[in-house]
């Protein structure tokens, strides 16, 4: 399972409304596997439909941030990189997010 969050670190809330793609990498390139847009809470847990497993590999969650911070991002995208090792865990990549400002983590 493959989920995020998305926390307004500027405005101490969580941000509502970000969009957010899921790619993997194969052969041929990156290919989408899902996308969606964050919840009131700042989640998105259903970018994969639930019981689909996720094979080992390097994926990519981009999210458009200049649709949630407007004329204020300067960051307008952000993608986040990274390589599932155990597809049977649960991958939670969280986004700390600022108008200036921005950084992960692989969370629980």
């Amino acid at each position: 399972m493959i989920t995020t969050h998305v926390l307004d670190t500027a405005r101490g809330r969580p941000a509502q409304g970000v969009p957010v793609v899921l790619e993997r990498a194969g052969e041929e390139g990156w290919r989408e596997l899902g996308r969606g847009a964050t919840d009131a809470d700042g989640r998105l847990r259903d970018l994969l439909p639930e019981g689909t497993p996720v094979a080992d590999g390097r994926y990519r969650l981009t999210f458009d941030t200049g649709a949630y911070l407007g004329e204020e991002a300067f960051y307008p995208q952000v993608t986040v990189d990274f390589r599932v090792e155990h597809g049977e865990d649960h991958y939670h990549v969280p986004l700390l997010l600022s108008p200036y400002g921005y950084s992960t983590y692989r969370g629980s």
